[in-house]
């Protein structure tokens, strides 16, 4: 246990947690039971503000603080057009930790959640973005790699990792992507990280407000069945998704083709034709998570949903991760079979998951 705390001890210090593992969060999911619940059980809740409004925000953090006296964040997404009114709403609440997401943010955003004395965190996709960041005055970075649910960038999280943090001493790093048992976290924690990031484990969780079919189509996925959504013409760009396929994947691409013909045909204009585009998915994460549509509505899921097998408790998750850890570092301290008497071995490898 001396081994994980020495290795996670700044992630803790900076979180103001036990266990340096963050809860990604996720629109719909990320609520105030499931991040308390993560929370409570020692790990970190960050909750996701998502498209809500600062009223639907101030009642969400309200909420979330009479469930937990213990540290949560709150994810921003920057391109929301009241993105100022957010951070007020969580300056006012006192929120210790906000988390910048969805593109870089304004030196203004940055400055005024520190003046208010919170800590900001922001998501590098590459090592330039990163510095410039620190820069720019964010206390702490997440990297998060292409397994990942949701939105994605074009580089694994391994490959981010190794070019990050050897050279990002400045400030905590916490990985995120693909990460499901507690071996990889250890690698990752073993590369330099402060801490990890998990989301699609967490869907599962009995405090997850995820509808039961969602839950279901979870539990029965590989990790072949979360793919990117496709862009069909370079005219008309898609930012790359990353979700269980299923009836709604296909109509996507018939959608686009349609939109594609119509255009080319003069029928509509290429600024409403990338509307169209965009406004297919409009609403089907909700109808997924909240209703249960997994046939029509996105089903927003990392790689590593092909390791979440049950609906678990909360804390049984975050038990899980740190019992997986533990028994790594015991068996390479014994130099058992998946010890250090053994090379490559001793943990899984730092794309694992």
């Amino acid at each position: 246990m001396r081994r994980l705390a020495h290795l996670w001890r700044r992630g803790v210090a900076f979180l103001g947690c036990e266990r340096a593992i963050m809860g990604g969060a996720m629109t719909w999911v990320s609520e105030r039971r499931l991040v308390a619940a993560i929370s409570n059980g020692g790990g970190f809740g960050v909750l996701a503000s998502g498209s809500m409004s600062p009223e639907q925000l101030d009642d969400e953090i309200a909420g979330t603080f009479a469930l937990t006296a213990r540290p949560f964040g709150v994810n921003l997404i920057t391109l929301h057009p009241r993105l100022m009114e957010l951070i007020e709403v969580c300056v006012a609440r006192k929120v210790g930790h906000v988390v910048l997401a969805g593109g870089l943010p304004s030196a203004a955003a940055v400055a005024r959640i520190k003046a208010a004395g919170a800590r900001v965190m922001c998501f590098a996709p590459a090592l330039v973005i990163a510095k410039k960041l620190v820069r720019m005055g964010a206390d702490a970075i997440i990297i998060e790699g292409m397994e990942a649910g949701g939105h994605i960038g074009p580089v694994s999280t391994g490959v981010l990792a190794q070019e990050i943090l050897p050279h990002l001493p400045e400030v905590p790093i916490f990985v995120a992507g693909g990460i499901a048992r507690g071996e990889a976290m250890l690698s990752y924690l073993e590369m330099g990280a402060a801490g990890v990031q998990l989301g699609t484990r967490f869907v599962c969780a009995h405090e997850s407000i995820a509808h039961p079919r969602f839950k279901e189509a979870f539990i029965r996925a590989g990790a072949r069945d979360a793919v990117p959504s496709v862009q069909l013409d370079p005219r008309f760009p898609v930012i790359p998704v990353r979700a269980l396929a299923n009836q709604a994947t296909q109509r996507f691409i018939e959608a686009q083709r349609a939109v594609v013909e119509r255009f080319n045909r003069g029928e509509v204009s290429q600024k409403d034709a990338q509307l169209e585009i965009e406004h297919f998915w409009a609403g089907a994460l909700r109808r997924a998570v909240i209703d249960g549509d997994i046939e029509t509505g996105s089903l927003m899921a990392g790689q590593s949903v092909g390791m979440v097998t049950r609906e678990q408790a909360t804390r049984e998750i975050l038990d899980e991760l740190v019992d997986q850890a533990l028994a790594a570092i015991l068996a390479r301290e014994k130099g058992g079979p998946d010890g250090a008497g053994e090379p490559g071995r001793g943990g899984a490898s730092p794309a694992a998951g």
